[in-house]
């Protein structure tokens, strides 16, 4: 296994512990829980590890909360979808502005169109196909301004160089260290 990909699946399993950690910070909007810390950590992901990467942290966490009894299955479209569209428009576009966009968005607009399914068609709710935007965009809009605030301080932290795809310098510091052992 290389060694960015142990990073980022490491990575990936500290945010999703990050999250369902803060999951009692939950807030009760209708049958839905807002969930800031999770659009934060979407966001980081996104940024940090990628698409693939934030929607797994995302999907674990959000499995997590359901079965602890902190989150519901409105957990999945939202935080999932968001974190995926957040870390594409990141990679494709490589401005911070369009990643905070993709978290609202695909966690607001779609993730909340896709929860009036889940509600209408498996939970027996009856809804308007907009009845989630509202309170998915709230919840992800606070976690965008939490992310807005200290991704900058991240990326100032060198934690982007962390991440970065050449390991030969590591793994050469590494392989001249234990050759001096």
């Amino acid at each position: 296994m290389k060694q960015i990909t142990l990073k980022k699946l490491v990575m990936t399993a500290l945010l999703a512990a990050l999250a369902v950690v803060c999951s009692p910070l939950s807030i009760p909007v209708g049958i839905s829980k807002c969930f800031p810390a999770q659009h934060f950590v979407n966001i980081i992901g996104g940024v940090f590890l990628g698409p693939w990467y934030a929607m797994a942290a995302a999907f674990v966490t959000s499995l997590c909360r359901v079965l602890m009894g902190t989150g519901t299955v409105m957990a999945f479209p939202g935080s999932m979808i968001g974190a995926f569209l957040s870390g594409m428009l990141f990679r494709k576009l490589k401005k911070l502005p369009f990643a905070y966009a993709g978290e609202l968005f695909g966690t607001a607009v779609i993730g909340g169109m896709i929860a009036f399914v889940l509600a209408t068609q498996f939970m027996g709710k009856e809804a308007a196909l907009f009845t989630y935007v509202p309170p998915f965009f709230l919840s992800s809009l606070s976690g965008t301004i939490l992310a807005a605030i200290l991704i900058p301080a991240l990326k100032k932290a060198g934690i982007d160089r962390f991440f970065a795809e050449d390991t030969k310098p590591v793994q050469k510091a590494a392989d001249d260290t234990l050759a001096k052992e």
